[in-house]
């Protein structure tokens, strides 16, 4: 493992002034689950890093607060944090459902929802509901605060569209009181898996009918996005397992559209179709078989 220095600043405008400084030598961490097994497996991408920044105690990335339609959620609030919430539970349920699917128990503790973004993984579990629910990193240096889509966040696998002296603070979610939600994750095995694929999807029922609907698959594009033609196939429609089955299909032809025929294709299509399928109707409260 190489060797580095430790920075703990005190307040969020050292810490600023450390990325500043140092711009690409020092890399920020929070829960440090993915960090760690980054530096023992000598990733390149760390390969200019010379110091380590602990943000895990910074008040400014900490806490939930619901703030009239949105809700702030800060990037150091943990797995855990985010999976107990009773805010959460209520207002975005398949967000907390997503969270306490990633790793084990001590993974959760420590691993924090910040740092699944900003790790830029494609398969980062909690990616999807977030791109459901429109979340809007709010990035923060010492030349002023931007904010940027998640969907729009990551540069490609690993790569944040992030300046050297930058970091992100908060996360701003819609809320989605009166919809009904799911997420589905697919993985190798039961518990302590990345995810192979999932999805999250939302519903907005009216009059037994869907008035809205967003449909975010994950771990199929190479940055994280919603698929708006299935959204649209379904809105105004009845639900029911027909209607979802169409609108898996017309997920399944967008992941092809932008990633074209790969090996996996064979494997991939048919189970990103059966998993949109599965959570529309669990969302919509049908039978999923």
């Amino acid at each position: 493992m190489q060797r580095l220095s430790y920075l703990k600043p005190q307040t969020l405008e050292e810490a600023l002034g450390y990325l500043n400084e140092y711009g690409e030598k020092v890399k920020p961490y929070a829960g440090g689950t993915d960090l760690m097994v980054q530096l023992r497996e000598h990733t390149s991408k760390l390969k200019d890093v010379e110091y380590l920044m602990d943000v895990q105690y910074l008040p400014e990335l900490r806490g939930i607060e619901v703030k009239d339609d949105c809700i702030s959620i800060g990037c150091m609030t943990s797995h855990t944090e985010v999976n107990e919430s009773p805010v959460l539970r209520e207002h975005v349920p398949f967000l907390s459902i997503a969270s306490s699917t990633v790793g084990s128990t001590q993974v959760r503790n420590k691993g924090t929802v910040g740092g699944n973004i900003c790790n830029a993984s494609p398969a980062a579990d909690t990616l999807s509901p977030f791109v459901a629910l429109n979340a809007r990193l709010t990035v923060v240096s010492v030349d002023g605060t931007r904010e940027v889509l998640v969907k729009e966040a990551m540069e490609k696998a690993g790569k944040l569209k992030f300046a050297p002296n930058e970091m992100a603070t908060r996360i701003t979610i819609d809320r989605l009181d009166g919809w009904h939600t799911a997420f589905i994750k697919l993985g190798r095995r039961k518990a302590l898996a990345i995810s192979r694929m999932n999805c999250a999807v939302a519903l907005k029922l009216e009059d037994g009918v869907i008035a809205d609907a967003r449909i975010a698959p994950g771990c199929v594009f190479a940055t994280p996005d919603r698929v708006e033609k299935a959204e649209e196939l379904v809105k105004g429609q009845k639900p029911s397992a027909e209607l979802f089955e169409k609108a898996g299909l017309a997920v399944s032809e967008e992941m092809i559209a932008r990633t074209g025929i790969r090996w996996s294709t064979e494997y991939k299509k048919p189970v990103i179709e059966a998993l949109i399928q599965r959570a529309l109707c669990r969302a919509a409260g049908l039978p999923e078989d």
